[in-house]
């Protein structure tokens, strides 16, 4: 566990994104990791110098990942399914933080996620950029994981990564694997 005094920066630059527990694409940048609570405030009659809040429902923000086009077909092949076939097929995805060390500090997993946009890179002939495709995920829920979690089940496991599993299917309750 660490120490209180001791200090264990994450940069941002030290992430990775795994699909059925494989590393399955480098990405630059990960962006749209965000859970809003919805509140309602209610003001209480007689009671001016305060407020009640009611809490509503829970929305998680898409996750758009963006990276060079590669020839790794993971990614697109899951896209085109969903496109093609309507093979909508939910998965969960880790995205995973990791120190100077290389120790696995954080990992989030993204419940039930499905690709919602994908977008190519603009093409321009007087540019030498790297060419970035977008894609961007939705999904049904979220569990953080860390290294030094006192509930054994949040702790991010020594392989690093946080249980993602393969195509998802919803139990009697209509919950996924892994949302309880």
């Amino acid at each position: 566990m660490a120490k209180l005094n001791e200090l264990n920066y994450v940069t941002t630059n030290r992430f990775y994104v795994e699909m059925e527990r494989l590393v399955t694409a480098a990405f630059s940048e990960c962006s749209g990791l965000d859970v809003e609570i919805e509140k309602e405030v209610y003001q209480e009659g007689g009671l001016n110098n305060q407020q009640r809040i009611f809490l509503k429902q829970t929305k998680f923000g898409d996750i758009t990942l963006k990276r060079g086009i590669t020839d790794d077909p993971v990614f697109w092949d899951w896209i085109r399914q969903s496109v093609t076939a309507g093979n909508y097929r939910r998965r969960n995805i880790n995205i995973l933080v990791f120190n100077q060390a290389g120790e696995t500090m954080q990992a989030w997993k993204l419940i039930g996620a499905v690709p919602v946009k994908w977008k190519t890179p603009s093409l321009n002939a007087d540019s030498s950029t790297v060419a970035l495709e977008e894609l961007v995920l939705a999904y049904e829920g979220l569990t953080v994981f860390h290294k030094d979690s006192v509930d054994p089940k949040y702790r991010v496991d020594k392989s690093g990564g946080a249980e993602a599993g393969q195509t998802m299917m919803r139990d009697q309750k209509g919950y996924f694997p892994g949302s309880e």
